[in-house]
């Protein structure tokens, strides 16, 4: 390992040169109280940053045990190191100077949701954060002196006010750590509790705006009230009693006037799967972590997929036990995606009435007296969601707004009144007796089979040119795969870009298990096994700084949108 003096003496020596000979600094050097490692230079002002990562000893950032003791607190704790480096960049880095990305000193900045991220990392021996470094130029000649200041000034003050015991608030630290234990600890518990769902009281549920995930601050706040016959209490490890509103397994609709707060109860709940910031609001909302929001998704393609269950004797014989189309409507993709879904083993469905194809959802009476069964290949949901329950105990929470013939089929009514909930079950069930349902149910007696699919490796290239391997995010809802394009805009359940990414690579990393025998749930469980065994770090030959972790829900469901999939059930 170099000593920090000789970077200096480096980049002296290459002022002025043409950017390529930045190479020369790729290396591991020895600072005063930490070490940097320079993992990849950039090609040019206007590429990719240059990868760069800086390693603290304990025994100098004097980290306590107990902060990273457990999964929960190691997570906790290296999501807070990564905000602390982040806001550390913002002070102390001048930012852009010079040509391109000149002068950047960035890391992986997180949202709202707190994730196990390759950003930083904590052991006995050392705290590391991994972050990118625009390397400055003036056109394409390298500006060594800017490139010293940031390495010798900027850098050492990001480092030392982020990575370091003595700069970090206790209380602000533990606060961090004691929030994601406590709501892994309740999320734990909801089985135990015969619950797939959890709403504590006082939580602030309403976002800023559609693009803030921030807690709505402005106007009326109403926070989160359970009603009493639903209120559920828990003990947490350092928050103390918690009370709430379970919602009990089985199938639950949520109804109520339009803008009372349907959809945002469901969205908590969708996005119950994770942990949140401390003053989110929703840092005791948490739910089934195999739960899957479904919605249609017209256009996308489907590999072989047995709807079924859901479809069935469609025009000219075509065949829905292994259905595939290019460009599904609706209703098929609707029901793709539930069969998908459970493919990978969800136990929870949220639905709401407003992303879903409404011929997919109920038929009622009078359609059925005009349509015979003969003529509908479609078998709506309302006659296969207690069959879910029934037969495979998967549960189920819809929003409805306007169809009461589901108060035949569920277990439970809430009710949003200005955001408020409140249990109708009694007063459904009562206008359910009072106003017969003259539809006939159409689902026969049993959900059907799920049945499970088997990828075939060669259907997955990744190349593009001379490129072998060329996989990117664009965005949070898209990855490249090759000359391909996957589609993740209905995929609602991401919330990080860095997943994307994650995920990408991770589809790259399941083809060595596509042996032509395991199934797809079985290639994905391979994959998270090799992740929890090794981390995130086992998609790529290289330090990554970049990455978050993702569920097997999610790359599952980026899998079966890659349009060059091939299956055999």
């Amino acid at each position: 390992m170099r000593t920090g003096e000789e970077l200096r003496k480096i980049l002296r020596r290459i002022e002025g040169r043409g950017y390529k000979a930045y190479k020369d600094i790729k290396d591991s050097y020895e600072f005063e109280d930490y070490q940097l490692f320079v993992d990849h230079v950039q090609g040019d002002p206007f590429a990719s940053p240059s990868r760069i990562r800086v390693r603290v000893p304990q025994k100098a950032a004097a980290f306590p045990r107990y902060t990273y003791s457990n999964k929960s607190r190691e997570i906790a704790f290296r999501d807070f190191l990564t905000r602390r480096f982040s806001q550390a960049t913002r002070k102390f880095c001048r930012g852009n100077r010079g040509t391109g990305k000149s002068g950047i000193i960035a890391i992986d900045r997180p949202g709202q949701e707190i994730l196990e991220r390759t950003s930083a990392f904590v052991t006995e021996d050392y705290v590391e954060a991994r972050f990118v470094m625009g390397l400055p130029a003036f056109g394409r000649s390298i500006a060594g002196r800017q490139a010293e200041a940031m390495f010798f000034k900027e850098l050492p003050q990001i480092v030392r006010s982020s990575l370091f015991c003595e700069t970090v608030e206790e209380e602000e630290l533990g606060q961090h750590i004691e929030t994601v234990e406590d709501a892994d600890y309740l999320r734990n518990q909801l089985d135990q509790l015969g619950l797939v769902a959890f709403v504590a009281d006082g939580a602030v549920l309403p976002r800023a705006s559609g693009i803030d995930p921030q807690p709505l601050t402005v106007g009326r706040v109403v926070p989160f009230q359970s009603p009493e016959s639903l209120r559920v209490e828990v003990d947490l490890p350092n928050r103390g009693t918690v009370l709430g509103m379970g919602i009990p397994r089985g199938v639950t609709l949520i109804v109520g006037g339009g803008y009372h707060g349907k959809s945002t109860l469901l969205k908590a709940l969708e996005l119950g799967v994770y942990n949140h910031l401390p003053g989110d609001g929703r840092e005791c909302v948490v739910t089934n972590p195999d739960t899957v929001k479904i919605r249609a998704e017209d256009g996308r393609r489907i590999e072989k997929v047995d709807i079924s269950p859901f479809i069935a004797n469609l025009p000219f014989g075509r065949d829905t036990q292994a259905f595939a189309t290019e460009d599904a409507s609706g209703s098929t993709s609707q029901a793709a995606n539930i069969v998908e879904a459970l493919e990978m083993g969800a136990q929870v469905l949220l639905i709401d009435e407003d992303t879903s194809a409404t011929n997919f959802m109920i038929r009622d009476h009078r359609m059925q007296e005009l349509v015979s069964k003969d003529s509908e290949p479609i078998t709506p949901f309302i006659d296969k969601v207690r069959q879910l329950y029934q037969d495979l105990g998967v549960s189920t929470v819809l929003v409805i707004g306007g169809s009461g013939d589901y108060f035949d089929v569920v277990d439970r009514v809430i009710c949003m009144v200005e955001y408020e909930p409140h249990d109708f079950t009694e007063q459904a069930r009562s206008i359910a007796d009072k106003y017969r349902a003259e539809r006939r149910p159409e689902g026969g007696k049993h959900f059907g089979q799920i049945a499970p699919r088997i990828p075939i490796g060669h259907s997955f290239d990744p190349s593009k040119g001379n490129r072998e391997v060329k996989i990117s995010s664009k965005g949070l809802q898209s990855i490249t795969f090759g000359i391909h394009q996957i589609d993740l805009g209905a995929v609602e359940q991401l919330v990080d870009i860095s997943q994307t990414r994650a995920i990408g690579d991770a589809i790259y990393y399941a083809t060595k298990f596509m042996d032509g025998k395991k199934t797809l749930q079985e290639i994905v469980s391979a994959v998270l096994k090799g992740i929890k065994k090794q981390g995130l770090d086992v998609l790529s030959p290289w330090p990554v700084g970049d990455y978050a972790a993702f569920r097997g829900m999610e790359l599952a469901a980026a899998i079966n949108r890659l349009r060059t999939l091939v299956v055999r059930q």
